[in-house]
Parts: C-alpha cells; structure tokens; sequence
C-alpha cells in the first residue's frame, strides 16, 4: 500500500521533476518506509512505500526493468501475484525481487493492459513504456485504490490523492458546479470522472487508460457486475446460496492475510466485521488483534458499540484494543481528519476512522475491514420497499438523496447553479443501462459500483493511509461481488437485509451480533451540532475566504443556524454540517 505520483508531457518538454517531487512529499503518510523518483525526459514517476510484500529494497519503487523497457509506480495488493509469479517464470520471465509490484509489471510485458483482468486485489499503477513512449494507468474493479488526474495543455499529472495534485501546483481549482451538484444532492458522493474542482478528475474503477506519446486516450472498462440470474440460480435454495456465500467470503478473508507482516482486523461490533473475526479464528489465525473505537453520547444517541465488540473478543479470544474519543480530543481531531480527506466526505464516522487508524497503526500494519457488505448483500433500508417498485429512479431518489432539485438551487449561490437535476439524470442514466432488470437490483448495482467507492472505500482508503495503515476489504473480492450479483434478492433483503449473509454469520458468530437492530459508526456531536461545534461551523462559514467563495446562499445558512437538529437528511446526515465540511475542506487544502 502507497501513494503514487507522476507527470507526463505530450510535447518535447521535459517532466517537471520537482513538480513531482512536490507531490510525492505530500503523501508521505501513505508511505512511510520509502520514498522514489524516476525521470526519464518527458515523463517522471514519484512514490512513496509503505512496506508490507518483500520489505527489502529490491522491490522499492519506482521500478524499472532496463531490459524490458518499462517502468511501474504501483498502489495496492496483488493477493494472487505468488501464482501469477509461477506462470510468467514458466513463461521466461526472470524476477530479481519476491514482491507483487515486479509481478505486476511483467504481467504488462507479458499480455499487456488487458493483464489487469489476471489480478485479483486492491491496485491503483501507472506504467510508462520507453521505447513507444506510453503511459497506461489502472484502476481496480471496485474503485479500492483512487487514482486522480489532472490535464493542462500538453501536460497530464496524476496521483493517489487530490491533494498531492493541489501540491504540485498550476491546476484549475475553480469549483466544479456538476461536482458540487453531487456532492450537495447524492449524498456527497461525486461519481468519477468528476471531483468538485474543474481541473481535477478520477480514473473510473475498472478501468485502464493508454495515453500514446502524442497524448491521444483511449479509456478501456475491463469489467462489470452482472445482476441476471440463469435458470440453474433461480434453482438454488437458501442453504445452497449460503454454502457458496460461506465458501467465497472464507477464500476471500484467507486472500488478504497475504503480507511479510501481522494483519489485524477493524471490529465495530457488526455483522460483517464479527464475521471476519470469527472465519479467521476459525481457521487458526493467532494472535489475532482486533481494534473498536467509540465517542461520546449526544442528542440521546449512544456514542458507541462497545457491548458487541466487546462479546466478539471475548468469543474469540482476540487480542482487543478499545479507543474512546471524547469530546475535547473528538474537536482536536476534526482538522486533521478533514485534512486528510482527497475530497470532502461529510460521513460523520471519517473522524472515528481516523482516530482509531492512529491507535491502530501503532500495532500493526495492515487490518481487514467489514465495508461494503450492506451494498453487497443488501443491507441498506431503502433496498426492500424497491423490491416491488414500480418506480425505480423516483423511489431510489426519495430514499437516499440529500436534497431535491428545488432545494439545492435554495442552498448554492446561483453561479454555481447546474442546467438540470445532474444527480437525478446519472442515477436515470445507470439504472437504464442493461445487466439489472429489477429494481432493487439495479440500486444494488449502482450503490456497489459508485456509492461504494466514493464514500465508505474512499473514506477507509484515506482514513487509513494517513496513518501508514493498510486496509483491506474482503467483501469487495471481486469473485465473491459477482456471485453476490447471481444471488436473487429475496435472499438479500430478508431479515432485515442482507440475509444470506446472516444465514452465513449463524455458522460462526454469537446470534446477539446477528439478530440486533442494525447499527452505524456512531459519531452524534456531529449529527446533533452544538455547542463548540455549533461555533466551530460558525466561525468556518461566516470567515473572509467563505464570504469571498459565496458558495451557499446566506439566507439558506442562517436557516440551518437557527435549528441544526431540525435538517437532517433522510441517510441521517445533518445538512449542516454537509455545507460546513465542504468550506472547511476547500480552506484547509488552500482552495
């Protein structure tokens, strides 16, 4: 797990190194343990490395192989790279390190950008050919690994993170107003290729972009999940689903132990993360260290889940660590975890995923996380009434939406105010499209394959990575994602949602865990903003630059201001804090 970065020129200028270098230093979180940089006249390669496969210094990056003429800084995991290993060496390929970056890169020598559908893992790479001058980029399927772009002429710079754009200078940072239509309407996410800053956007997961000397692109989209069922699906039963569910999510858990150093595991006390602890304990994962984090009670909502995460350890045996953040170290926090955000992300939990990566990072340094389990299987509460909807898009949009057309237009200035209903047209754009025929499968689609991967992955991804940790999701294999797909969704839904997967978790874990009203990672104070929140998100939105910025309209704000409890969102957001998070975001990276 690391940080990427590079630059790129179209043209006969040379690749503005200390550009590069800039932006390599600002994501030195993310790689801790090493840091490169590779020129070679039009294009430059930094990275920094965290170690977790082959911590010796022949597998630094950025990684050159002379004789092959390419050159690969590379983000993520490979968890089946030891196999692909075997098949290049039979192939001829000789490897001087044990690492899976050097796999990566000679999979590309050997079946080209295609290879991307050989590997099974997290990965974010760029990958520059000497002799033809082309650059390919990369993303994994469900978006794990981000991958940022910024174009400006000739010129084309890239990078883990959004910041590490800001940093190395000269890029468009005028306010995006379709990105800000995300972000204030569909709930904060802002699908890729768009950001809310005009000059910077996102590779879209699954997919892999050659850019040939002359800078011509051609976007390629190397996979897709597949909601149709064949007749033999519809044949099976709930325990044979559960069999199959069962089988793929412990082959999955086994893949991501992979690593030359100890793996922990994020317990909030739910389902999906108790399920992880049991399957490992299970087959004899010791010492298994787990880690919960939990705040301070407000507005009559419990701060924590300690009672279940606790009843996990003790069940298991686990090595257990619990952090409790209150209220003064919860304010102290705030600056760093929204400093360390690639985009504004107004999910309250950011903070408590950030507050526990620090503890955490001090213990070990790659953990298994439970995200992704509720877009998977069905979790989610607006994914029963769409069983029978005769109105997908409507009734998708009631339930998950932040806000109307109408009342955005009431919330954002009207220089930034869009044509029409962007997030309304992408959501009628992606249900419409084929390989999801009923409804709740098309939400199902659209929360795995976009939700998914701008708020909880993005979210675990820098949460994480600010502290030199690596995180490593199970339920996002995309082996057990496809067969979560064929899994017809009366098997999801019941039982209060996901219930194949409950089916699965009554193998291995307490039925208490299972069978207790779903809850969230609960951060209240800012839900229910008072007090020293109250005059922090004041102070944010009344300072010069917000005045100067005029983002939102002032009679909008001062109507929050007066009761903040009573705008909430119907994901239980506060609208509020949504607005407050996106100045201070756009202040703290010197936008």
């Amino acid at each position: 797990m690391c940080g990427l970065s590079g630059e790129i020129r179209f043209d006969d200028g040379n690749a503005d190194a200390r550009a590069v270098a800039r932006m390599t230093d600002a994501m030195a979180p993310r790689g801790p343990d090493a840091s490169g940089l590779f020129q070679q006249s039009r294009c430059a390669f930094g990275h920094r490395r965290l170690k977790i496969i082959d911590l010796t210094e022949k597998a630094q990056q950025p990684l050159i192989d002379a004789d092959l003429g390419l050159t690969i800084a590379f983000n993520g995991c490979i968890y089946n790279y030891k196999a692909l290993r075997e098949e290049l060496i039979a192939k001829g390929y000789r490897f001087f390190s044990t690492g899976d970056t050097e796999v990566v890169l000679k999979a590309f020598a050997a079946w080209g950008p295609d290879c991307v559908k050989r590997l099974n893992g997290m990965f974010a790479f760029a990958i520059y050919e000497r002799d033809t001058g082309r650059l390919t980029l990369a993303r994994d399927r469900l978006g794990i690994k981000p991958l940022y772009l910024a174009e400006s002429g000739k010129r084309l710079r890239f990078a883990s993170t959004l910041p590490a754009l800001l940093a190395g200078g000269d890029t468009d940072t005028d306010i995006d107003p379709v990105g800000l239509h995300h972000y204030m309407s569909f709930h904060a996410v802002v699908p890729a290729p768009y950001t809310v800053l005009k000059g910077v956007r996102k590779l879209p997961p699954a997919t892999y972009a050659v850019f040939e000397a002359d800078g011509t692109r051609r976007d390629t989209t190397y996979w897709s999940v597949d909601f149709t069922r064949s007749a033999d699906d519809m044949k099976l039963s709930a325990e044979d689903w559960c069999d199959l569910v069962y089988d793929a999510l412990a082959l999955s858990i086994d893949r991501r132990l992979e690593a030359d150093v100890d793996v922990g595991v994020l317990l909030s006390g739910g389902v999906d993360s108790s399920l992880i602890v049991g399957m490992l304990a299970r087959a004899g994962k010791t010492p298994l260290r787990t880690f919960s984090v939990g705040f301070e009670d407000a507005g009559g909502e419990a701060g924590n889940e300690f009672k279940y995460s606790d009843l996990i350890a003790q069940e298991f045996g686990t090595e257990h660590y619990k952090i409790h953040v209150g209220a003064q170290r919860l304010m102290d926090l705030l600056p760093d975890t929204i400093k360390a955000m690639s985009e504004p992300m107004v999910s309250h939990d950011n903070v408590g995923f950030f507050a526990l990566s620090q503890e955490v990072s001090q213990h070990v340094k790659v953990v298994q996380s439970g995200q992704g389990a509720d877009e998977i299987f069905g979790g989610y509460s607006w994914y029963p009434p769409l069983m029978d909807s005769n109105d997908p898009v409507g009734d998708y949009a009631r339930v998950f939406r932040d806000r109307d057309f109408a009342d955005y237009k009431k919330a954002v200035s009207p220089q930034y105010h869009t044509d029409r209903d962007e997030s309304l047209a992408f959501i009628e754009r992606n249900f419409a499209q084929p390989g999801a025929d009923r409804a709740v499968d098309k939400a199902l689609r659209i929360d795995s394959t976009i939700m998914l991967v701008d708020d909880p992955v993005k979210r675990v991804d820098n949460m994480t990575m600010a502290w030199g940790l690596e995180a490593r999701v199970p339920f996002l294999d995309h082996e057990l994602v496809e067969l979560a797909g064929r899994v017809p969704p009366e098997h999801k839904v019941r039982d209060g949602g996901k219930g194949v997967l409950k089916d699965v978790a009554r193998r291995v874990v307490p039925a208490e865990v299972i069978d207790r009203p779903k809850g969230y990672f609960p951060v209240p104070a800012l839900k229910y903003i008072e007090g020293p929140y109250l005059d922090m998100v004041r102070d944010t939105l009344a300072s010069k630059p917000a005045r100067e910025r005029s983002l939102f309209d002032r009679g909008y704000l001062d109507m929050l201001f007066d009761a903040p409890a009573d705008h909430i969102t119907p994901l239980q957001g506060s609208k509020l804090w949504q607005v407050a998070l996106m100045e201070t975001w756009l202040q703290t990276h010197g936008v």
